[in-house]
């Protein structure tokens, strides 16, 4: 150990406590008073529900816990996007399980929020996993409705969906434990089975002051549309429950009776600990994100007994590929390497740049991936493609865009964590967002954006400077001081890992140490999905 590895690794458990103190403050919702009102109605919270639900000691992945951090603050917010999801164990089944959280704004739906729903639903179909409704809602968020209603990824999305699933035999069940109103209502009744809370449950088109202004007819909720009503009378709902634990309970009783299906057949041994110590991960990763390290101590503590079968060693070494296992999955690892390296022709290769080497290298090691049917992991630390005459002239186009070919077409299923920089079209390349990766999750060093920080700075400085100019504004050299400050500001703002979970870019922000478990996990909910369709590229030029 030596000085800058001690200052790594105070830098990023600095990183992690201020994690952890966030998700302290989303974890309490609406607040204290709003969860001692749930309890007093006899109803768990959210969370609660979630605890009570899955199997004791279980491994649980929550799902955008940052989403909508920092946004709606004219509205108080909207932490966790009024709703909590992730991927749990319930009766020994993996499964998604998404609650309305009705101590934000008594479970509304805001935008972000019809977005967290169809990510879970997402998941649930890509994965064949039967999902969990825990609905405790008040319906659409009305100052919001123009961006969540009408369109093709808004609210009724999540309607398809559910008819989507049905036909594809992902079973799902809905449990109203609060609210369920207006277009709301037709979520549980899409499901394959639907519960309801005697008392505190209730469902409806329409509710009663509603019901009195469109009609004119005097009727209580609990009347049009509780428990006994729709349980006896309409027979909307399946079983009714007595309150929140007996129907959380019918619940486990259901999933421990659904049969296992066809999986995919990823290859899985007795798994095995890291020979290298993982924490030490804290210390090898720099707290400057313009310094190297290699990549390759990173996946030593990532992977089964450290042991890792590197494809092409010695070529296109500014990305390393190669094999390992993770809790015994097999997996396929794609990596930026951020150290100085000589290329086969002698050149320095500047680490986190993507040359066409490595693209060229990368585009037929995720080939070979699928040709034997092994999960791919990217670790994400790239500033993007090399740029230059040398570069163009030598294609850098062409084999960035063979690696993006083989990379979206992959059948196997993919995994994304992004440990540094994730900057142009290297987040592109390295599976981002956009390339559909099973999972993306981002550890609390990661910066997210079109270029660096530097670089976009001194770019929209000269555009600013020539706006102002434009306009007779005398640029003094106090002035474009204070113009870079803030320009800096905004764009490193923007740049924060907690920029991109609030608007789920990323699925989750994880201690670097839950990274193998959210891999192992990912892969397991993959492997409940059979790959049917071969595996095909296209037009690739070579």
């Amino acid at each position: 150990m030596n000085i800058e590895f001690n200052k790594n690794e105070d830098a990023i458990k600095l990183k992690i406590a201020e994690m952890n103190r966030r998700l302290s403050e989303i974890r309490l919702g609406g607040g204290k008073k709003k969860i001692e009102k749930e309890h007093s109605k006899g109803k768990l919270t959210a969370r609660e529900r979630i605890d009570y639900l899955i199997d004791q000691e279980s491994n649980f992945i929550e799902i955008g816990a940052f989403v909508g951090n920092d946004m709606y603050k004219e509205y108080g917010g909207c932490p966790a996007g009024g709703v909590v999801m992730g991927i749990g164990y319930v009766s020994s089944k993996q499964c998604i399980i998404v609650a309305n959280d009705a101590t934000v704004k008594a479970g509304a739906w805001f935008p972000i929020s019809a977005k967290k729903n169809l990510r879970a639903q997402e998941i649930a179909m890509e994965n064949k996993l039967p999902i969990i409704y825990l609905v405790d809602s008040a319906g659409v968020f009305l100052p919001l409705q123009d961006e969540i209603f009408p369109d093709k990824e808004h609210f009724g999305r999540i309607f398809r969906n559910n008819a989507r699933m049905s036909s594809m035999g992902i079973t799902q069940i809905s449990a109203i434990m609060g609210s369920c109103v207006a277009g709301g209502a037709y979520l549980p009744i899409m499901s394959d089975d639907s519960l309801i809370v005697d008392k505190t449950g209730s469902i409806f088109l329409a509710g009663s002051y509603l019901v009195k202004a469109a009609i004119g007819e005097n009727i209580d909720n609990e009347t049009l549309g509780g428990a006994s009503t729709h349980s006896e009378i309409s027979g909307v709902t399946d079983y009714k429950a007595k309150n929140d634990q007996d129907c959380l309970d019918r619940i486990r009783s259901m999933m421990g009776k659904i049969g296992d299906g066809e999986n995919a057949g990823f290859n899985r041994i007795e798994g095995k600990d890291p020979k290298e110590d993982p924490k030490e991960i804290y210390g090898i990763l720099p707290e400057k994100r313009d310094k190297p390290y290699k990549v390759r101590e990173i996946i030593s503590r990532l992977v089964d007994h450290s042991d890792f079968d590197e494809y092409k060693a010695g070529y296109g070494q500014s990305i390393i590929c190669g094999f390992a296992r993770i809790e015994g999955w097999a997996v396929g690892i794609v990596a930026n390497e951020r150290q100085v390296v000589k290329s086969k022709k002698g050149e320095m290769q500047f680490g986190g740049v993507i040359y066409s080497d490595s693209a060229d290298k990368s585009a037929r090691f995720i080939m070979n991936c699928n040709q034997k049917k092994i999960p791919l992991v990217f670790l994400q630390d790239v500033t993007g493609f090399m740029v230059g005459s040398r570069s163009e002239h030598g294609g850098i186009i062409k084999d960035g865009a063979k690696l993006v070919n083989a990379m979206a077409n992959s059948v196997v299923p993919k995994f994304t964590v992004i440990t540094g920089n994730s900057f142009g079209a290297g987040n592109y390349a390295m599976c981002g967002k956009a390339y559909d990766p099973r999972l993306i999750v981002a550890w609390p060093t990661a910066q997210i954006a079109v270029m660096g920080g530097t670089q976009a700075a001194k770019v929209l400085l000269q555009i600013e400077k020539a706006s102002l100019k434009s306009k007779g504004d005398e640029i003094t050299p106090e002035k474009e001081a204070e113009l870079l400050k803030t320009i800096n500001d905004r764009y490193n703002k923007q740049m924060s890992p907690y920029y991109a979970a609030s608007r789920l870019w990323v699925d989750s922000i994880i201690d670097p140490l839950e990274t193998r478990k959210v891999i192992s996990m990912g892969i397991q909910m993959a492997n409940n999905a059979p790959i049917k369709e071969a595996y095909n590229v296209g037009v690739i030029q070579t």
